[in-house]
């Protein structure tokens, strides 16, 4: 089969022709009809998140239809269209998975991270960390909920009941989730890149009261803000947004540094939390919500041997909606 495989970080993803993977035991083949381009490939590829399985196929927002199963795996029938995220594999015994927190699990496996993903024609993946898609949904339009809508999703949650909710980077996952906020009658107001006209009118376009650059002074207190921007400098501009009381949601499994900042900031009870992976509840929750929404996904579609270009639009922010990569 065709793949687009990593041979080393910080180096371009090569076109190769490797076997075809067979299903193991509990595991489903899938003939690969989507895979969304997330910004945690960009971080794996770029070296920023340590230790990837090499050579490693990246890609975890996976569409397509099981045409083989491996021993015992009979939760998806041959021919089923299902989805494969972030989250491949979970111990099932440490602490953490016992306290229903599988995304913190101790020995888990990331699809497009240390295990093979879908930069190609075929995967293989866990049955159990697989989900039927939404009849709602075309093969690219369902792609980008994978990881953009599952980690959207879990970091609205972490928001709590906030009614006015600034956004900071708006792509994959803002454009998603603003319309889930927007849908549970919450205010959006959108913090772009400084300059970004696009990003502006795409937040516009999706709901958003208001939006702006992320330099400019929140139009209004904020109850909760979500960072989908791996940048630190961010963290104090939004703890200075929201209110007192307010959470800071950081969305990302990478971000830079971030500064110091004065006590004031944080003080009068205000919240900043990390995001981390996902759970196979936030994927069922979030997959049976999206389409009574219904979410709406902006795309842009790439061959497969194009996936290094798909990258380069993300890496330096030219890219609106999500990128999604058809073999």
């Amino acid at each position: 089969m065709k793949a687009m495989v990593l041979a080393a970080a910080k180096q371009k993803l090569q076109l190769r022709e490797v076997p075809r993977p067979e299903p193991g035991d509990g595991q489903v083949l899938i003939e690969v009809a989507a895979c969304a381009v997330c910004r945690t490939d960009l971080h794996v590829v770029d070296g920023e998140l340590p230790n990837p399985k090499l050579p490693l196929i990246p890609g975890h927002e996976i569409v397509g239809r099981v045409i083989a199963t491996g021993r015992g795996a009979d939760r998806f029938q041959i021919g089923a269209r299902i989805g494969v995220p972030w989250l491949g594999h979970t111990c099932g015994v440490c602490k953490y998975c016992r306290l229903d927190r599988e995304n913190l699990c101790l020995d888990p496996g990331f699809t497009g991270y240390t295990l093979d993903g879908g930069y190609a024609q075929f995967a293989c993946a866990d049955e159990k960390y697989c989900f039927a898609i939404p009849d709602h949904y075309s093969d690219i339009a369902a792609a980008p909920l994978l990881c953009a809508g599952l980690i959207g999703y879990r970091s609205l949650k972490m928001s709590g009941d906030a009614r006015r909710v600034g956004i900071f980077g708006f792509g994959a996952a803002a454009h998603i989730i603003a319309q889930v906020a927007i849908n549970q009658g919450r205010e959006v107001y959108a913090f772009t890149r400084p300059g970004d006209a696009e990003a502006m009118s795409l937040a516009k376009r999706f709901g958003a009261k208001w939006a702006g650059p992320s330099d400019a002074p929140a139009p209004v207190e904020l109850d909760a803000a979500i960072i989908f921007a791996p940048v630190g400098s961010l963290v104090p501009l939004a703890l200075r947004a929201v209110d007192r009381g307010g959470t800071v949601v950081c969305g990302g499994i990478h971000m830079s540094d971030i500064p110091s900042f004065p006590y004031e900031l944080l003080w009068q009870e205000r919240v900043v939390r990390s995001v981390a992976n996902l759970t196979r509840r936030d994927a069922e929750e979030f997959l049976a919500l999206a389409p009574q929404v219904p979410v709406r996904t902006e795309t842009t579609t790439f061959a497969l041997d194009k996936a290094n270009e798909a990258l380069d639009l993300l890496r330096t922010g030219r890219l609106q909606g999500a990128a999604v990569l058809v073999p």
